[in-house]
C-alpha cells in the first residue's frame, strides 16, 4: 500500500505544477464564473466545507501560502464571514487538508501521512467539540451528502491521475457549466410560467435573549408563487402550536409570519428555524433564542415566577413555596457562611425530589473546596468556604420541579478581611489566566474596592507550580495595568497564579488563587480531546514532501495584541512550512527612524507565538518582526510591523454620572447613575458612602458592578450619607464621580397595605353603619384617610364597584345613607397615605340593608392601641354608631391570648368604663393578646366589636418615656423624644386620649425628634393624663399622668428657680491648721462670675485685715477666712452671705462653749508643736519593733536635724556614752534612730586574742553563744534627747511591766509566724515532726497535739527545742502513732497552728525509712571492725621478734585473717597467728629478716561488713645503716 501511496503523490505533485500554469489562462472566465455561483455559496459552521448538488452550492477554496510571496485577499460570504484566498501554490507548499475534484468542489477529506500542527486541523477540532451535541440543517445536509458519498465511496479508491488529464477535464468542465448555464436561462424565457419563484424572505427572525417568565415573538416576512407553506421548528423538532397551546401561538396573516413563546423558560433555549415551501424550492431561516434564568438584578427577592403546569409524569400540579428564606447577607474574608431556605413541595409524591440549583450572578454555582451545596429534606443549604471577594454577588436558589421553578433571591456581601499594617490596599480579585500556550500565559485580574491610605502604585504577580508551595514573584517592578503576560514557563508543567497590591503603606494580602493552567500549545490540548472530524466514506492520500532539514517560512500576521508603558506583546501565526519537528522564534525590533534591526531574545527562542517585551522606552516607536527557526536553521524575517508608540493602549475610564441616592427600607439606599462615557473594556463600578460630616469613605461592594443600579445595604438607620462611584478597568481607576445629595437612611414610603375586616355595625331601612380594622402596614406614612365601594348583588350575579365618598374618611367606620331597602350590598374600602391608595380589601360579607329592632347599644368601632410595653397596652375605641334606646353609660373590655380558644376571653374589669379607653395592666411579657369591646345602656350590653389585634406584649427597643422638666424659670413642661421618626412624621399630644384644642393651658413647641409641652398656668384643671403619639411610625406613644401630689411637687421646683437659692456643696466647716491657725471654708456649687460673699461675725461685718484673711476662689467656688489665733473674744457665730443676683446663699458656723474651749486648747498646742519642730525634734516617737529577724528595735524618727545635733541616748536615766557597749547597738540612718536591743557584740577581752588564734570576721559568733534577742536584764526607761542652739526634744519609751511584755507578745507572734509547716524525719530511733522558726525564746510556749488531743511527754513521745528547730520525737513508732499532728506555737494572744497528717503515704514513707535507717543502724553496730591495737608503721631491728595485737569486735565474732602485701598469711613456725577470746588477735614473728618487710594488714569479716586494719613493718641493720653513711661521706 505504501508504493501506491508513493505513486500517487509523485502523480498529484506533477499535476500541481502543471495547474499553476493552466490557471493563468483561465483566470479571467473563473473570476466571471464564481460572481454567478456567489448568490449560492453556503458557509456551515462546522468547519466542514463539502459539497453536494441537493443542498451545497459550488464553493472553491484557495490553498494557504507557504512563502512571503505570495499575496493573501480576504473574500466575504453571504453571512458575512471571511475566507482567506491566497496566489497559487509554489513548488514546496503544503497540501490542503481537503480533498477537491477539479472544479475545486470539496468531496472529502484527506488523511496525511505525517502529524503536523496546522491551522485547519485545529480548527476543525475546535468546532466540533462546540457543536457536536447540536444537529443544525447544516450537518443535516452534511449527513444526507455523506450518505450519498458513502454508496459511492463502499471500498477504498486511490485515484492516479496526470497533471495533463487533470488539466483537461478542468476546462471541459468550465466548458460545459458555460452550456448548461446559457441553456437554464434560455428555457427560463421561454417558460410561460415565468411569474412563479421559489420562496424568498424579506424579513427574517432576529436571534433574542430574554428573561424567564417572558414572552418572546418571532417575526419574519416571506414572499414566493405559489404563496408558500410555512413551518416552525425548534431545534430541527417541528413545533406542534395546538397540542402546546399554553406554550406556543403561531400567526399568518398575508406575508407576515409569527411564532409567540409564552412564559419562557431556560429550557426554551434553542435555534428556532423557520421554513417556507412551495413547488419551486424551499428556503430556511435560523434565530437563536437564549433564555437567561433569572434577571441580575441588586434587590433581593423573589422573581416573576412560572406558573404551575400539570406533570403529566407524576399525574399531579405541584406547587413550591420557599419559606425561611435568607436575607441580605454580610460576610468578611476567611469566614464561612451559610444559606438556606425551607422549600415545601406541594402534593407530596414518594421518591420524588425537586431539583434546587443555586446561582450567583446568573452563573450556576458548582461543588468546590470553596462552595458547598446540601438538600437535606426540607431544607436547602449553600455553604461558602474560607469566604473572598469573588463570592459577592446575587445568589439565588432555583427549586425545579415537572410542574415548574421558584426562585428567590438575595445579595452576600464579602468584606476585607482585617489588615496587618495599616493603610495598605485590600487583596485584588478575579485572578484568572488567558491565552495559554508552552511557555506564556496572560493574568488579569480586578482592582479591590479599597486602595488604602494612598493610591495604588501597582501589583506584583505571583506564580506557583502545582505540587509545590514555593510562590515566586514574576515581576520585579510593580505593574499599573491589570494585565501582565508571563512568561518564562517550562512546557508541560501546571501553575496557578495570584496578584498582591502595592501602595506607600506596603503590599497587600495576596488574592485568591487562580484556576489551573498547563503550559502546553493550544493545538496538542485540542488534540488531547480526540479527533472530531465525521466520516466521509472516502480516505484519499496526499503526498508530503520531505522536510528533513527543511528551513521554516516565516511567521505571518505578527502584530500588537497589547502595549502599556510597562511592556508590548506580540503575537503571530505559526509558518504552513515547518517540517516534522516544531519551530521555535525569535523577535527582532528596530526603532522607528533607523534601519538597525536588533534582537530581543538572544539568549533562547521562544516556543509560543506570543511574546512580551519589556525594558521599551515609553514614548518611543518601534517596529517588530519574527523568525522561525529549527535544527536546519533560522528562516527569514516576516514582514514588520507598523510603527508601534510605546504607551497604554487602554487610556483610564472617566468619570461616571453624578449618583442619585434614594431612600429603600431602613438600613439600605438604592444608588443609581450615569454610565462612564466612551469607556473601553469597562471592568464595572464602586460604590463608596459617607456619613454627613465625617471624611471617611466605606466601600458598598467589594465586587465591582457593570449596571448603573446598586443597592447598598448595611448602613445604619436614620443617618445622613452621601454617595460617590467611580468605574475601572484594566488601566486602572476612574476619577470619583461627583457626591450625591445627602439622603437620610430610612424605609421609602409606599401605598398602605389593604384594610381588613370590613363589617355591619347597624343598619336602618335606608342607612348602613360599616366599620374596618386600620391596614396592618401603613407605607412608611400615616393613613390619611379611606375611601368605601360599594356594588349589589342579586344571587351569584355583581355588580360593579362604585365610589361611596369622594372626600376621604378620617375614621374606620362611615354611615352609608340613601340605601334600598331589602337590597344586598358589598362593600369594600381602601386606605390613602401620602404615596397613594391602597388596592380594595376583601369584599365584606353580602348585607342585606334593612331595619334592626334591638334596643341595646351597637359595636364600638375604631379600637386602636397606644403605648405597648411588655406589661401593658392602651386601648381605645369610638361610641357605636347606634345608642339603642338608650344613651350609652359605660364599656366593658374583654381580652385572650391570640392562640386561646373563645373560651380564653376574659373581662379586664367588673364595672363599666365610663371613658372610651382604659390602661391594660398585668400582660405576659412577649405574648400576643387580642381585645374587644361592648357598649352598655340601660336596656342591656350590646355585641361585642370587632377583635383588635393581635397584640405583642413588648416594648420596643429605645422607647422612651415622657418625663417632666422644670426650666430654670420654673417653667413645668412634659418633654418627649423619637428618634425613629422619618419623613411626614408628626407629635401629636392628646389629654385623657381626647386631641387638645385649647391651647389656653397648653402650648405645643416641636423640634427636630423632640416636643415639648408647657404648662401655660399650672393648676389643678391640668390633672389628667397626658399621651404623645409620633404618627408615620409603628405605634411609638406614650403618656404622663399628672397628679395633684405631682402638681404640688412641680410647683414647689418652679418655685425655687424662680427664686432660686444659691446651692452650696459643702457647708461651713471649720479645721485647724499648723501654727494653731484656724480655717472657716465652704464650697459653692452653682455660681457665676458676679457672686459677691460677705463676712460676718455676730452680726458685725468683718474686713480682711491683721486678724482676719479672707479668699473666694472663683475657679474652685471654695470660700475661706483664716484666724491666726483664738481669743476669747472670738466665741461666737460666723457666717457667709452670698449674692448671685436674684439668688441668695447663707451658711454659719456656731463656735461657743465647751467647743470652742476645746479648739482654743488645741489651737494652742499646734502653736506650741509649730514652734517645737522649729528645731530638732521627733516626727515619730520612741517605740519599737520587731523584725522578720526577731530583732527587737527601739526605734524613732528625727526630723529638722544638723551635723551639730546632739543625739543621747540613757537607760535608766543613765546615758549611754560612745564607749560603752551598749553604744554599738546604736544606729542612725535617713533620720531614723534605732537601738537593737537583742544585738550580740564581740566582748573585747575575746578580741585581745593573737592573729594566730582569732577567727574569721564571719566566724565571730563561734566565739561566745549568741545572747537572747532580749531578755528581762534589757527592762527599763529608754529615753532619748536632741539638742543644738535653736532648740531641744525629747521620746521615752517604757520598756518595763506593760511595755516588756508588749515587746515579748510582739516577739512571740513574728517567731509563731514565721514558723515553717512541720516536715518529717526518719532516724534509726524512730520519727521526728519539726518544724523551724525564726527564732526562739524560752518563754515562748510550744505544745503539741496528736488528733487534736494534747501528748504527755514519755520516754517513747518527747518535745523540745534545739536551736530554732520545734521538734517531736516518737521513738520506736506503732500504728497507733499515725494521725494528724498539730504544733501550737503561743503567739502573744492564742496560737499559729501547724498540721501535718501523718497517715497515708506519708505514714508509709517515714516508717518505712524508718525502718531501713534502724537496720543499717544495727548492721553499723555488729559490724565487725579492727578497734584499735596496732600502729601505723612499726620499724624494728633485723633480729628481733615482732608481737603485735589487734583488738576486734563484731556481732557474731567476725573471721579473723592476717595478710602481707595482700597475700594472706598462714600460721606456721615462721608466724604465729592467734585470735583469742573472740576479741584479740594477735600475729608474731621470731626473728625478723628484711625479706618481712611489707604492708601487712589485719582482716576481719562478718556478716554485717569487712574491714582492714592496716601496718607498715620496716626491718633494718645498723650496721649496713652505718656503712652507707660512710660512703655518703
Amino acid at each position: 500500500m505504501s508504493a501506491s501511496v508513493q505513486v500517487s503523490q509523485m502523480k498529484q505533485q506533477h499535476h500541481q505544477r502543471k495547474e499553476h500554469h493552466q490557471r493563468k489562462e483561465h483566470h479571467q472566465r473563473k473570476e466571471h464564473h464564481q460572481r454567478k455561483e456567489q448568490h449560492q455559496e453556503q458557509h456551515y459552521e462546522s468547519s466542514c466545507h463539502l459539497s453536494a448538488k441537493s443542498s451545497v452550492s459550488k464553493q472553491s477554496f484557495s490553498t494557504y501560502k507557504t512563502t512571503s510571496h505570495r499575496v493573501k485577499t480576504m473574500v466575504k460570504t453571504e453571512k458575512g464571514q471571511e475566507v482567506v484566498k491566497l496566489s497559487p501554490l509554489p513548488k514546496r507548499a503544503k497540501r490542503t487538508y481537503l480533498a477537491m475534484d477539479l472544479d475545486k468542489e470539496v468531496i472529502g477529506y484527506v488523511i496525511p501521512v505525517f502529524r503536523a500542527n496546522h491551522e485547519e486541523v485545529r480548527g476543525l477540532m475546535e468546532a466540533r467539540e462546540e457543536d457536536v451535541t447540536e444537529e443544525g440543517i447544516n450537518y443535516v445536509a452534511m449527513r444526507n451528502l455523506f450518505v450519498r458519498e458513502a454508496k459511492e465511496a463502499l471500498e477504498l479508491r486511490v485515484e492516479k491521475k496526470t497533471r495533463t488529464t487533470h488539466i483537461r477535464e478542468s476546462a471541459e468542465r468550465l466548458e460545459l457549466n458555460k452550456t448548461l448555464e446559457e441553456w437554464t436561462e434560455f428555457r427560463k424565457k421561454m417558460n410561460p410560467d415565468s411569474l412563479t419563484h421559489a420562496p424568498e424572505f424579506i424579513g427574517r427572525p432576529r436571534g433574542q435573549t430574554v428573561w424567564e417568565g417572558q414572552t418572546i415573538t418571532l417575526h419574519c416576512t416571506v414572499a414566493g408563487w405559489p404563496k408558500p407553506r410555512v413551518a416552525w421548528y425548534k431545534n430541527n423538532v417541528p413545533i406542534n402550536a395546538e397540542a402546546h397551546s399554553e406554550k406556543y401561538t403561531i400567526e399568518s396573516n398575508y406575508n407576515m409570519h409569527s411564532l409567540a413563546i409564552k412564559n419562557c423558560d431556560f429550557y426554551d433555549t434553542a435555534q428556532y428555524r423557520v421554513s417556507a415551501l412551495n413547488v419551486k424550492g424551499e428556503m430556511s431561516s435560523v434565530a437563536t433564542i437564549v433564555v437567561k434564568r433569572f434577571q441580575d438584578s441588586e434587590e433581593g427577592g423573589t422573581l416573576e415566577s412560572k406558573s404551575y403546569g400539570f406533570s403529566l409524569e407524576h399525574g399531579v400540579t405541584f406547587e413550591t413555596t420557599i419559606l425561611d428564606k435568607f436575607e441580605v447577607a454580610f460576610g468578611r474574608e476567611g469566614e464561612t457562611l451559610s444559606l438556606g431556605c425551607t422549600v415545601i413541595v406541594y402534593p407530596t409524591v414518594k421518591k420524588y425530589q425537586p431539583e434546587a440549583v443555586w446561582y450567583r450572578d446568573s452563573v450556576p454555582l458548582k461543588e468546590s473546596k470553596w462552595v458547598h451545596s446540601q438538600w437535606s429534606g426540607q431544607r436547602a443549604t449553600l455553604t461558602l468556604v474560607h469566604l473572598n471577594k469573588e463570592d459577592e454577588g446575587m445568589y439565588t436558589l432555583r427549586v425545579n420541579t415537572t410542574s415548574g421553578y421558584d426562585t428567590y433571591s438575595a445579595y452576600v456581601f464579602v468584606r476585607d478581611a482585617e489588615v496587618e499594617v495599616q493603610g495598605v490596599p485590600a487583596s485584588p480579585l478575579d485572578v484568572r489566566c488567558h491565552d495559554a500556550n508552552k511557555d506564556y500565559v496572560v493574568i488579569t485580574w480586578k482592582q479591590p474596592a479599597v486602595e488604602g491610605s494612598s493610591p495604588i502604585l501597582g501589583y506584583y504577580i505571583d506564580r506557583c507550580e502545582v505540587g509545590t508551595h514555593h510562590w515566586a514573584q514574576c515581576n520585579d517592578s510593580p505593574v499599573k495595568y491589570a494585565r501582565f503576560p508571563v512568561t518564562g514557563l517550562v512546557e508541560g508543567r501546571s501553575y496557578i497564579f495570584r496578584v498582591r497590591a502595592l501602595n506607600k503603606a506596603g503590599v497587600s494580602r495576596p488574592s485568591r488563587v487562580s484556576e489551573m493552567v498547563v503550559a502546553m500549545d493550544p493545538f496538542d490540548r485540542a488534540r488531547l480531546l480526540g479527533p472530531s472530524a465525521p466520516w466521509t466514506g472516502m480516505i484519499k492520500f496526499t503526498e508530503e514532501d520531505h522536510t528533513v532539514g527543511v528551513i521554516p517560512g516565516e511567521p505571518s500576521d505578527v502584530a500588537v495584541t497589547e502595549a502599556t508603558k510597562s511592556y508590548v506583546v506580540l503575537a503571530w501565526k505559526p509558518p504552513i512550512q515547518r517540517g516534522h519537528e516544531g519551530v521555535m522564534y525569535y523577535i527582532e525590533k528596530c526603532i522607528s527612524g533607523t534601519d538597525t534591526w536588533q534582537r530581543v531574545n538572544t539568549g533562547m527562542p521562544v516556543k509560543s507565538p506570543r511574546f512580551a517585551l519589556f525594558d521599551l522606552a515609553e514614548g518611543k516607536s518601534y517596529s517588530f518582526r519574527v523568525r522561525c527557526c529549527n535544527s536546519a536553521g533560522v528562516g527569514e524575517a516576516s514582514e514588520a510591523t507598523g510603527d508601534i508608540t510605546v504607551g497604554d493602549m487602554l487610556e483610564l475610564p472617566s468619570a461616571p454620572g453624578t449618583p442619585v441616592a434614594t431612600r429603600n427600607t431602613s438600613t439600605s439606599v438604592v444608588v443609581s447613575w450615569a454610565a462612564s462615557k466612551d469607556v473601553k473594556h469597562l471592568v464595572g463600578y464602586y460604590i463608596e458612602y459617607s456619613v454627613v460630616g465625617t471624611d471617611v469613605w466605606i466601600p458598598c461592594n467589594n465586587k465591582p458592578v457593570k449596571q448603573t443600579r446598586f443597592v447598598c445595604h448595611g448602613l445604619t438607620s436614620e443617618t445622613s450619607c452621601v454617595f460617590r462611584v467611580k468605574a475601572v478597568n484594566a488601566a486602572g481607576y476612574s476619577l470619583s464621580s461627583s457626591d450625591s445629595e445627602s439622603v437620610i437612611v430610612r424605609a421609602a414610603i409606599s401605598v398602605p397595605a389593604k384594610p381588613s375586616g370590613v363589617t355591619l355595625l347597624e343598619a336602618h331601612r335606608d342607612t348602613m353603619v360599616l366599620g374596618w380594622n386600620e391596614p396592618a402596614n401603613t407605607g412608611g406614612a400615616a393613613i390619611r384617610g379611606y375611601f368605601v365601594d360599594y356594588r349589589t348583588v342579586k344571587g351569584k350575579v355583581v355588580s360593579q364597584w362604585h365610589e361611596l365618598n369622594l372626600q376621604a374618611l378620617t375614621t374606620t367606620f362611615y354611615k352609608v345613607d340613601n340605601l334600598k331597602e331589602n337590597i344586598v350590598y358589598q362593600f369594600q374600602v381602601r386606605a390613602m397615605n401620602m404615596a397613594g391608595v391602597s388596592k380594595g380589601s376583601l369584599p365584606s360579607a353580602a348585607l342585606e340593608c334593612k331595619e334592626w329592632t334591638i334596643t341595646v347599644p351597637g359595636a364600638p368601632v375604631g379600637l386602636h392601641f397606644l403605648e405597648v410595653r411588655d406589661s401593658s397596652v392602651v386601648v381605645l375605641w369610638e361610641a357605636p354608631a347606634f345608642d339603642g334606646r338608650a344613651p350609652v353609660n359605660g364599656y366593658y373590655l374583654d381580652v385572650k391570648e391570640a392562640e386561646a380558644g373563645e373560651e380564653g376571653w376574659k373581662a379586664v374589669h367588673e364595672k363599666a368604663n365610663k371613658s372610651k379607653y382604659i390602661k391594660v395592666s398585668g400582660l405576659e411579657a412577649a405574648t400576643s393578646y387580642v381585645f374587644r369591646v361592648r357598649a352598655q345602656n340601660l336596656a342591656g350590653v350590646g355585641k361585642h366589636s370587632a377583635v383588635l389585634g393581635p397584640v405583642l406584649a413588648e416594648t420596643r427597643p429605645g422607647t422612651k418615656e415622657i418625663y417632666v422638666d422644670v426650666d430654670e424659670d420654673g417653667v413645668i413642661s412634659m418633654v418627649f423624644e423619637c428618634s425613629e421618626m422619618s419623613e411626614g412624621s408628626e407629635f401629636v399630644w392628646s389629654k385623657n386620649y381626647q386631641a387638645i384644642t385649647d391651647t389656653s393651658r397648653v402650648t405645643i413647641i416641636n423640634e427636630k425628634g423632640r416636643t415639648r409641652a408647657i404648662f401655660n398656668d399650672p393648676s389643678l384643671e391640668d390633672l389628667g393624663i397626658f399621651s404623645c403619639v409620633v404618627t408615620n411610625t409603628s405605634g411609638i406613644s406614650s403618656s404622663y399622668t399628672l397628679t395633684e401630689e405631682d402638681l404640688k411637687h412641680l410647683l414647689d421646683i418652679s418655685h425655687e428657680h424662680k427664686f432660686p437659692v444659691i446651692p452650696f456643696k459643702n457647708e461651713m466647716a471649720m479645721e485647724l491648721q499648723e501654727k494653731g491657725r484656724v480655717r472657716f471654708w465652704t464650697q459653692v456649687e452653682k455660681f457665676s462670675k458676679d457672686c459677691q460673699v460677705e463676712y460676718v461675725f455676730n452680726d458685725v461685718i468683718i474686713t480682711q485685715g491683721e486678724k482676719y484673711t479672707t479668699n473666694f476662689d472663683k475657679t474652685t467656688g471654695i470660700i475661706e477666712m483664716f484666724m491666726d489665733s483664738l481669743e476669747m473674744t472670738d466665741e461666737g457665730t460666723f457666717t457667709f452671705n452670698l449674692v448671685d443676683g436674684k439668688a441668695k446663699g447663707t451658711t454659719s458656723y456656731v463656735l461657743i462653749g465647751e467647743e470652742f474651749r476645746a479648739l482654743q486648747k488645741k489651737s494652742q498646742f499646734e502653736r506650741a508643736e509649730w514652734i517645737r519642730k522649729q528645731g530638732p525634734h521627733f516626727t515619730e516617737y520612741l517605740g519599737f519593733t520587731v523584725t522578720p529577724e526577731c530583732d527587737v528595735l527601739l526605734k524613732c524618727t528625727v526630723g529638722n536635724i544638723k551635723a551639730e545635733t546632739e543625739i543621747i541616748w540613757s537607760k535608766d536615766s543613765i546615758e549611754i556614752r560612745d564607749g560603752d557597749e551598749a553604744a554599738k547597738k546604736l544606729e542612725q540612718k535617713d533620720g531614723v534612730l534605732t537601738f537593737n536591743i537583742g544585738k550580740w557584740v564581740i566582748k573585747q577581752d575575746a578580741q585581745a586574742d593573737t592573729e594566730e588564734t582569732k577567727p574569721p570576721a564571719e566566724d565571730a559568733s563561734l566565739l561566745l553563744p549568741p545572747r537572747p534577742k532580749i531578755s528581762k536584764k534589757d527592762a527599763g526607761i529608754y529615753e532619748v534627747f536632741l539638742k543644738d542652739e535653736r532648740g531641744q526634744d525629747m521620746s521615752r519609751f517604757d520598756l518595763t511591766n506593760e511595755g516588756y511584755q508588749a515587746v515579748m507578745n510582739e516577739l512571740f507572734r513574728v517567731t509563731a509566724n514565721s514558723s515553717s509547716q512541720i516536715q518529717v524525719l526518719s532516724t534509726e530511733h524512730g520519727i521526728i515532726l519539726y518544724s523551724m522558726v525564726t527564732y526562739y525564746h524560752e518563754d515562748q510556749r510550744v505544745g503539741w497535739l496528736h488528733k487534736d488531743a494534747k501528748i504527755s511527754a514519755s520516754e517513747r513521745v518527747k518535745s523540745g527545742v534545739t536551736g530554732e528547730q520545734l521538734w517531736l520525737k516518737i521513738n520506736e513508732p506503732t500504728e497507733k502513732d499515725k494521725g494528724k499532728y498539730t504544733i501550737d506555737v503561743f503567739d502573744g494572744k492564742d496560737g499559729v497552728k501547724r498540721v501535718f497528717d501523718l497517715s497515708g503515704q506519708a505514714w508509709e514513707e517515714a516508717f518505712e525509712e524508718f525502718q531501713r535507717l534502724k537496720a543499717a543502724a544495727i548492721a553499723e553496730r555488729n559490724r565487725a571492725r579492727v578497734i584499735g591495737g596496732l600502729p601505723d608503721v612499726v620499724a624494728i631491728q633485723e633480729g628481733k621478734s615482732l608481737n603485735l595485737t589487734g583488738n576486734v569486735w563484731g556481732e557474731p565474732v567476725p573471721e579473723v585473717s592476717w595478710t602481707k602485701n595482700e597475700r594472706e598469711l598462714v600460721s606456721d613456725d615462721r608466724y604465729q597467728l592467734k585470735f583469742e577470746h573472740g576479741k584479740f588477735a594477735s600475729i608474731a614473728i621470731a626473728a625478723v629478716s628484711r625479706a618481712d618487710s611489707g604492708k601487712y594488714a589485719l582482716v576481719v569479716k562478718n556478716k554485717y561488713g569487712t574491714e582492714a586494719g592496716e601496718f607498715t613493718v620496716s626491718v633494718y641493720n645498723p650496721e649496713d645503716d652505718e656503712k652507707e653513711e660512710e660512703k655518703k661521706d
